[in-house]
Parts: structure tokens; sequence; C-alpha cells
């Protein structure tokens, strides 16, 4: 993975840091009783919190911060027992306060990490400068009428995590895994369902370019990037454009952008604004946060096994190669499929179908593990037809795409349809024969010295037996017939 992009006048290297804006998962929201389900009508989940009316004020809720200390948790953080709530200062028409509260210097969880699976199977850490809690704004429709913008405030108040990285990446690809990496976190964890489609994970990308070895350069910040290809299309886009400027002579000014996916662009939206722009100061309503020791640890003690744990016994416990044990384990969900799979059965066989004819299937049908036309005690029951040599590789293919348009177990199939493998050396040994008789001229090629044509004497056998000889029996039965 390279990570210097060619200039014309010498390479370039980028330098990436996230802050990933993950909507709690809570039936409430951060400082109302209010509901948070997606695609409810609008403004029908606005409490008078939510709505800023005067003298309304903002309760703590007790789930999000658990939620939000599992979080740090789960990325290895520390977690502050004593925090604050302040207010962030400024104006959008679907903030009704004309504040959002947040977190700034004092925020609930600290310094942490998060290990990136890289294709090649190393792995790289990437630091988490900080995790703080804050209230979501509103949405404003603009689509909704010809010159006029309406306003929603059903996602006022939602509870969100702001989870900000060190610059420590260094590709487009890399920022991709981190986002990948951590929403498998989030999932696991279940504080967080990471759907980026409905806006509950989202990323605010933030890209500066600089010679190797030099000091970082003047960032830039795209704003709301909603899906992880996008991510990775803002940061080569704007990685390029501010390497034009720098080889041109120009400067780079620290400022906001957006991403326009439709051109493939990131533009200008507003210069970047300080922190003593939004004059942060602590909310007079909210006392300081503080967090029992004994409580804290109760949480770490109830935490499910995590991706990088589960990664670490699948290669313990299965021989799996790292990267695969990581694809295996990005969702909690197929990483469950593949165990009760290969639970007594050869694991390398298991994955090597779970994430290569089982993945096709439901990429190709658009399902998911959990809703999987074949499940993973009927796809166990094919992997023991191919270990008893009931089924050669070829065959199980065929059967298992039988079980997908049926739903119909892989031994009712191969007795049904007459599947089964010819182990028979006798009747192998019989068509190889006839084979060899019916193409002695090609024989005689074979054994002057033309190897190649071992593959086409293969074929012919495997065309006689309708695909049913055990493929390995043909090639020893086949090698002393020609020998």
């Amino acid at each position: 993975m390279n990570a210097l992009i060619d200039g014309t006048n010498g390479p370039w290297e980028m330098v990436i840091g996230l802050e990933v804006h993950a909507q709690v998962t809570s039936e409430a929201k951060l400082f109302s009783g209010a509901a948070t389900a997606f695609g409810a009508p609008p403004n029908t989940q606005v409490s008078l919190v939510d709505a800023g009316f005067p003298g309304m004020l903002p309760v703590i809720n007790a789930r999000c911060v658990a939620q939000a200390v599992r979080t740090g948790l789960g990325l290895k953080a520390t977690i502050n027992h004593h925090s604050v709530f302040d207010r962030k200062n400024y104006f959008y028409a679907d903030l009704p306060q004309g504040y959002q509260i947040s977190q700034y210097l004092q925020p609930i969880v600290g310094k942490g990490s998060l290990i990136l699976d890289m294709p090649d199977g190393s792995s790289r850490e990437i630091g988490i400068t900080r995790l703080h809690l804050e209230q979501d704004a509103g949405k404003s429709l603009h689509d909704q009428h010809p010159s006029l913008s309406f306003i929603d405030l059903n996602r006022s108040g939602i509870a969100l995590m702001e989870i900000v990285s060190e610059p420590d990446m260094r590709t487009a690809e890399e920022a991709g895994l981190y986002l990948t990496k951590l929403r498998a976190i989030l999932r696991y964890l279940g504080t967080c369902d990471g759907n980026m489609e409905e806006g509950s994970m989202r990323a605010d990308v933030n890209v500066s370019v600089r010679r190797p070895g030099d000091a970082f350069g003047t960032r830039c910040e795209i704003k709301n990037v909603n899906s992880i290809r996008f991510v990775k299309q803002a940061i080569e886009y704007e990685a390029r454009r501010q390497i034009a400027i720098l080889e041109d002579g120009g400067t780079i000014h620290q400022e906001t952008r957006l991403y326009d996916a439709g051109k493939g662009v990131t533009r200008s939206m507003r210069s970047k604004e300080d922190a003593h722009d939004y004059r942060y100061f602590p909310d007079p309503d909210l006392l300081p946060l503080v967090l029992e020791p004994a409580w804290v640890e109760a949480l770490k003690a109830d935490l499910p096994e995590l991706p990088d744990e589960k990664k670490a016994r699948l290669i313990a416990d299965y021989g799996l190669k790292p990267y695969d044990a990581w694809v295996l384990v990005a969702e909690r969900e197929q990483a469950a499929f593949f165990e009760a799979v290969a639970r007594g059965r050869d694991a390398r066989l298991a994955a090597s179908w779970v994430m290569g004819d089982f993945f096709a299937m439901l990429n190709r049908l658009g399902k998911t593990v959990t809703d999987s036309p074949v499940s993973a005690d009927a796809l166990g029951g094919l992997l023991d037809l191919i270990a008893d040599n009931t089924l050669s590789g070829r065959l199980a293919k065929e059967v298992f795409e039988a079980m997908i348009e049926t739903g119909q177990p892989a031994a009712a199939i191969v007795e049904e349809r007459g599947l089964r493998q010819v182990t028979d050396s006798g009747a192998i040994a019989g068509a190889i024969d006839a084979v060899l008789t019916r193409n002695a001229d090609k024989v005689a090629e074979y054994r002057a010295g033309k190897d190649k044509l071992f593959g086409f004497f293969v074929g012919q056998v495997m065309k006689a037996t309708a695909g049913k000889a055990n493929p390995a029996a043909v090639n020893e039965l086949l090698k002393a017939r020609l020998g």
C-alpha cells in the first residue's frame, strides 16, 4: 500500500485524521425522553427540551453515558471519571437553542487506540484522541417546497459520540480500513448500528499534504461524508487538489469543505472555525458528570468478545491466516456463522467455503448472514459430504447451487439427483481405459514427451463419468496407466 503520491516535483505524503459522529443506540435522546426511531414523520419525536422552549432543563440519559463508556473501553481508551458538558454556541436554523450541548476540554473518554488489519496480514495502530458525548442538531429539508426550507427536529437532541482520531493515517485505503474496524467495534458492542446510509454514522475528514518527513501542512476538513467509499474518494480528490495548489506556488487555507459525490469533487463551504469562535463554556444547567469506578469496572466486565480478540482466537483455535480471520470477524453474525460451520470440521475448508461460495451467494442475492437461504447447519452438512468423499469439490458447488434454489439439505439433493461421487477404482479404471483406447494417437504423443496432454485425459475421463469421478483417484490411476 503506497503511502506516497507522485507530484511533478517529487513525492507527497497525505496526513489524514477522522472525526466520526456515531449515533448512540438508545431509545431516548441524550437530555430528554423523546424517541429516537429512524424514519418517523417529521417533528413527531420532539420534546420541549429538544425544541429549545424557555425554562426547559436537560436531564442526562444514563443509558447514553453507559454506551459511551462501553465504547471507550472497546477502544482501549482512558475513561475519565469526571467530565463536563459545555455549550458550543453557533447558529443554525435547525438548532433551536442557539447552542449545542457538547464536551470540549473535559470529555468522558480520553486517549485510546484502534488496530488496522492490513491486507498483507500486518497491522497498524491508529491513535484515538478522545470520545465525547454531544447532542445532534435537527435537519433542514430543502426539497419539500420550491422556495422554502422546512425544519425537522426529530434528530434534535439525539445522543452522538464524536470519536476523534490522531492524524495517523497516510492513505485513503487506511481511512477506509479505520472506518470499517470502528464500525465493527461499535456493532459488536451494540453502541451504534453503524448505518451510514441512515446517517447514524458519518465522518468529518481532515486532510493535509506534506513532503515526506516535513512538518504537518495546513489541513482542510470535509464535513459529513456518509459512506466509506465516498470518504476514500474525497481524500484522494482533496489531496491532489492541495498538491496542485502547492506545486503551483499557492497556499492552502484552513477551511471546511463539502464532498460532491455526483461530481467527485470537494468544494469550499466556509473558513474553518477555531474553538474560541464557538465560545465554549460549561453548561450551567448540567452538573459535572462523575462516574463511580466500580460502575465502570462492571461495564468492562460485561463487554462482549471484540473483533481483535475474536480474530486472535480464530487464528489460534482454527489455524486461519490473519487476514482471513479479520474478514470473518468484521461482522459479529458472520463470525458466529463461520464458527458454527467449522465446529468439528476442517476449519480451513470451512473458511474457504464461507468466504468464497457462501459470501458470493449473499452478494448475488442481496442477502445477509441472518436471512441467508443456506443455514450454517446446512453448509456444514455439505462439507461433511466432501469430507467423506461423497462429493468432489466440483459436485459440491453444483449441490450448493441446488441448496440455494430448493432449500433442501445437501444429502437429499445428492440422493435425488444421483450426484454421488464415483470412488470405485474399478469403475474409474474402466473409464480411463476407454478414453485411452479412443485416443491412442494422443497417448503416443504424451509418452513421447508432450506432458501437457495429461490435462486433456483428465478432462475426458471426467466427461465420461459425468463429472462424478473422484479427481484424486483419476489422477493417480491415469498416471499409472500412462506410465
